[in-house]
């Protein structure tokens, strides 16, 4: 017996050394369950409300996609730049070459080091967007179980990359992932050598409250370490197959609605889209040029159907039925001008609005650079935040020409609007709404942290973008402050409730300021 049972040893002592992932699962199989109705098993095996806790592996649990390259390009491009960017792109194929481990330091190695560590914001502001696009379904209802005491997510992944959108958007307890190591505030592309100890375990898991009764989910191809398995009652393993056959998570199911996101890219950066992305570039820099040439030197009803036909197409919807006639519509004053009304998708708004009217307007804005102001077709003023000053400016304007203003303040990519600021109500009765939606194909023209001068050569470096644009009736007398005694906040609030109506868009309370501190850490002070 005895040469027979060192026999075996010797083999899997063999099988471990060379084969240490194969290993480690036979070392396991008792604790594995089959994924076969992997929902129903968990449910069914179940303690009472609390009792016990889940420990989940994100890329093998969760998420949808086997491939982490579009988390790391979106590092590189958003925190580090476009060099940064196409540094990581070419050297990928000896990240693939060179395994998981010595990849993933590789990939983490070209995207931080060199990255302030106080201001690195992707993993809250950009990151989130993209893994809410790539949740499974199954895997989001298996996560989101209510019945669990504890929520315990582990990651491969820097933990400064996942933080944010586990706890902000799923609610976990914790997140086991390694950190950053950080030199005079600086990140040094390194990672720390172990994800957590039994100790950390212990603190969060709470032994003594959970005792045995912890579920753990992983993957087949990404399984969970070895010493949180040892601590989990059973161990369910989601395979392949199952995980590219899942739905991707409906936006209705997520936890958090997504309102606000930052970067520049609007693309999931797939190792095919960056080449795409990385190829077009030099003629997207020259088409903007272009673009901007022919706004600012030919006339508006020339440039028009010239960038629609270079792809940046305009969709005019007629005008809705009149107002009924009980609404009194107010008379127009003598030398009193329009203010249009418009929701605020893109710095450039304004411009798409005098495009459709036929005629210049005079854009006034709460921030905008001066790069922009130069390249603008139509005259901008800017509105200086205070009440006193801005009233008497816009005063002076509407005694000069029509003019239109965007009340939110700021944009707005999901499909919300913010609240919309009351100064505009005061000022005329001669109030005409307009909804505007956009859609980009390859950047956004907006960021709340990055370099305001580079927004619209982003915006109009796009291939193809498309604006759709409503001019509703002009507002009823009744529901105006002069003729119908309105107060202004319930003007603002009408008019953001009409606005959103006609795009199908949700209202919201929240403001400008509330949008700088989610993405940027600021209130947007320019």
């Amino acid at each position: 017996m005895a040469p027979k049972y060192y026999g075996l040893e010797a083999l899997f002592f063999m099988a471990k050394t060379l084969f240490p992932k194969r290993a480690n699962q036979f070392s396991l199989q008792k604790k594995v369950v089959k994924p076969n109705k992997l929902l129903h098993k968990i449910s069914s095996g179940l303690l009472p409300d609390g009792k016990q806790a889940l420990v989940f592996q994100m890329e093998g649990a969760l998420l949808k996609s086997s491939s982490i390259f579009p988390y790391f390009m979106l590092v590189a491009f958003e925190a580090g730049g476009l060099l940064r960017a196409l540094i990581l792109f070419l050297l990928y194929p000896f990240v693939c070459l060179a395994g998981e481990d010595l990849g993933m330091k590789v990939m983490v190695f070209v995207c931080f080091v060199g990255i302030k560590a106080k201001g690195f914001r992707v993993g809250k502001a950009v990151l989130p967007k993209f893994f809410l696009e790539d949740v499974s379904n199954e895997g989001f209802d298996m996560v989101m179980m209510t019945r669990f005491g504890r929520k315990v997510g582990v990651t491969n992944l820097p933990r400064v990359m996942v933080d944010g959108f586990l706890t902000d958007y799923l609610g976990v307890d914790a997140v086991l992932g390694r950190n950053l190591k950080v030199v005079s505030g600086y990140f040094v592309g390194l990672m720390e050598e172990s994800k957590a100890d039994n100790k950390v375990l212990d603190k969060i898991l709470g032994e003594e409250k959970f005792g045995s009764g912890i579920i753990g989910i992983g993957s087949f191809n990404k399984a969970l370490d070895q010493q949180l398995c040892s601590r989990c009652k059973v161990v369910h393993l989601v395979s392949e197959v199952e995980k590219r056959s899942s739905k991707v998570l409906p936006r209705e199911k997520y936890p958090k609605p997504l309102i606000f996101h930052d970067g520049r890219l609007a693309f999931r950066p797939t190792l095919l889209a960056s080449l795409v992305m990385f190829l077009w570039i030099p003629f997207g820099f020259l088409l903007s040029i272009i673009r901007i040439s022919i706004a600012v030197l030919l006339p508006l009803n020339i440039s028009l159907p010239i960038l629609t036909f270079s792809g940046m197409r305009i969709t005019q919807f007629s005008k809705p039925n009149s107002i009924p006639t009980q609404f009194e519509i107010a008379p127009k004053k003598p030398n009193s001008s329009t203010l249009y009304v418009c929701n605020h998708r893109t710095l450039i708004d304004p411009i798409y609005v005098s495009m459709v009217l036929g005629k210049p307007l005079t854009a006034v804005t709460y921030s905008l650079s001066r790069v922009t102001e130069l390249i603008s077709p139509i005259k901008t003023v800017r509105l200086t935040r205070c009440k006193e000053k801005d009233s008497k400016l816009m005063e002076k304007l509407l005694n000069q020409t029509d003019i239109v203003v965007c009340p939110e303040g700021t944009t707005c990519r999901e499909p919300y609007l913010l609240r919309f600021s009351p100064l505009f109500a005061e000022m005329s009765d001669e109030i005409v709404p307009v909804a505007i939606d956009y859609c980009v194909s390859m950047f956004y023209g907006t960021t709340a942290s990055g370099y305001k001068a580079l927004d619209p050569i982003f915006l109009l470096m796009n291939p193809i973008t498309n604006c759709s644009i409503k001019i509703l009736d002009k507002l009823p007398g009744c529901f105006t402050c002069r003729v119908g005694g309105k107060s202004k906040f319930e003007v603002a609030n009408y008019v953001q409730s009409k606005i959103g109506k006609v795009l199908g868009f949700e209202c919201t309370s929240l403001t400008r300021k509330d949008k700088y501190i989610i993405l940027a850490g600021n209130e947007g002070t320019i």
